[in-house]
């Protein structure tokens, strides 16, 4: 590999927070290891219970990851983006996929064996703390959307994981006010995300871009008041458990 594409590719592992604390000698050891893979809108990367181990950086795109029930409904986990990391599970504990991933829109991975992974691991302290970090990264996602469940009704939960995706995503129109997310994802796949229907979901929305709240658009929403956005959410919490329509 010559020297400037070397560079070139430690720079884009240097951008991946699981990696941003390593040294460059370290970095070089791993580029060795990835492999680029590109898959198609609506591609499957890995499927639930498949027994593969690889583990994933995200190049361009997203990714969602969801849950198929026995039957056979989708229960959307998260979306993931630009330089996250996913599929590291598999790779530690070597059980089957807990869910699966889709592509959304075109989508370009590294991908490293769960072997070199783990070796990795072992020979880079450095990496080790990376993916603790990460880990509770997730973790902290994960009991914040069970919290959500707990205190919102499904209209307020699903305020409440766009206005996640927008802070993790978004880019800002007017400070303080306006925000926008290109999340890709049409109204089945949002509904997916709280345990409702499609058509209650459009209704929403259609209420809320009335009262110039948010806007949806072909997979990009747009929060037009995010004050109110947020008041909106929170004032779920005093409605849970009177609406149960959908």
């Amino acid at each position: 590999m010559q020297e400037t594409e070397l560079a070139r590719r430690v720079a884009l592992l240097k951008e991946v927070p699981l990696f941003s604390s390593l040294a460059t000698t370290q970095l070089e050891r791993l580029v060795n290891d990835f492999r680029l893979r590109e898959f198609d809108k609506d591609d499957i990367i890995f499927r639930q219970g498949d027994e593969s181990r690889e583990v994933y950086i995200l190049l361009k795109g997203k990714v969602r990851i969801f849950k198929i029930s026995p039957s056979g409904n989708e229960t959307s986990i998260d979306i993931f983006s630009v330089n996250d990391v996913i599929g590291e599970l598999a790779a530690i504990d070597s059980s089957p996929r807990s869910a699966t991933g889709k592509a959304i829109g075109k989508v370009s991975l590294l991908t490293m064996s769960h072997e070199r992974f783990l070796y990795h691991l072992e020979n880079a302290p450095g990496l080790a703390l990376g993916l603790a970090r990460l880990l509770a990264q997730k973790l902290r996602w994960t009991a914040s959307f069970a919290e959500s469940v707990a205190q919102f009704d499904a209209a307020g939960r699903l305020l409440h994981i766009l206005l996640y995706y927008v802070e993790r995503y978004g880019k800002e129109v007017e400070a303080g006010r306006q925000y926008t997310v290109d999340l890709a994802l049409n109204q089945t796949d949002l509904a997916s995300m709280v345990g409702a229907r499609r058509e209650w979901v459009n209704r929403l929305l259609s209420d809320w871009r009335k009262r110039g709240l948010l806007e949806y658009d072909q997979g990009v929403i747009t929060i037009l008041d995010m004050e109110r956005v947020v008041a909106e959410r929170d004032s779920r919490i005093e409605l849970f458990g009177n609406e149960s329509d959908w």
